[in-house]
């Protein structure tokens, strides 16, 4: 049973995070966002090609697509009996999941660093001021979005180890390296996603903030 509700709240988890935000704000503005950019349905992408906006409607709808998925892992479950952190972390990585790798777009989706921030916000309020700072500062000082987007999460899986160690979080010694498991599959997930922008970053030839995709208007059929 135990191995089941985590299943469960991973699907739902999945199943919130393959809302198409970033692709439905492109088809309301005439494209296919897939088709445009580095192809992914996230904000960043959405701001290359969409501008400012756009992203802003992507950046919220992907954070609150994984907020939802937690509140409703918490609605169906809280009364399981089950420690309610680990149950809400797997409906968070399972929307970071449905984000990433969408069934219905042969699996490409975005880099859920979006729904990372959701996840953040809903689990982990105390690391949000150490990540803002640092994604902000890395953008102003580089202009490269996916260094800031990198440094951010690998400074969300070193915060969450040290509150999980000094005991800020409550996790129960039995569902300790459970724990951590999911938070560092969290932070590689959002490494695995940026391969390629981290290939660039060496070579020097990855795109900086304000950098426009060119875009051409589709013809609906």
């Amino acid at each position: 049973m135990i191995a089941v509700t985590r299943l469960m709240a991973l699907v739902i988890g999945y199943f919130c995070g393959c809302f198409p935000t970033g692709y439905l704000v492109g088809r309301k503005r005439g494209i296919d966002i897939r088709k445009h950019g580095s192809g992914n349905t996230g904000a960043t992408n959405t701001l290359r090609t969409l501008g400012w906006a756009a992203a802003g409607i992507t950046f919220f709808g992907d954070c609150a697509k994984t907020i939802l998925a937690i509140v409703l892992a918490n609605v169906l479950f809280h009364t399981s009996g089950f420690d309610m952190t680990i149950i809400e972390l797997y409906a968070g990585l399972g929307a970071v999941m449905g984000h990433n790798f969408p069934f219905y777009f042969k699996f490409k989706g975005g880099k859920g660093i979006a729904c990372t921030a959701g996840l953040t916000f809903a689990l982990f309020p105390g690391a949000v001021p150490v990540c803002l700072t640092v994604f902000i500062l890395c953008i102003a000082l580089s202009k490269y979005v996916s260094l800031g987007s990198i440094m951010m999460s690998i400074l969300l899986v070193v915060q969450i180890f040290v509150f999980n160690y000094y005991g800020i979080l409550g996790v129960p010694e039995t569902s300790v390296y459970e724990f951590d498991t999911l938070v560092l599959i969290l932070g590689l997930l959002a490494i695995f996603q940026h391969r390629e922008n981290i290939v660039r970053l060496f070579k020097g030839t990855e795109n900086k903030l304000g950098q426009k995709a060119e875009i051409k208007k589709e013809c609906e059929k």
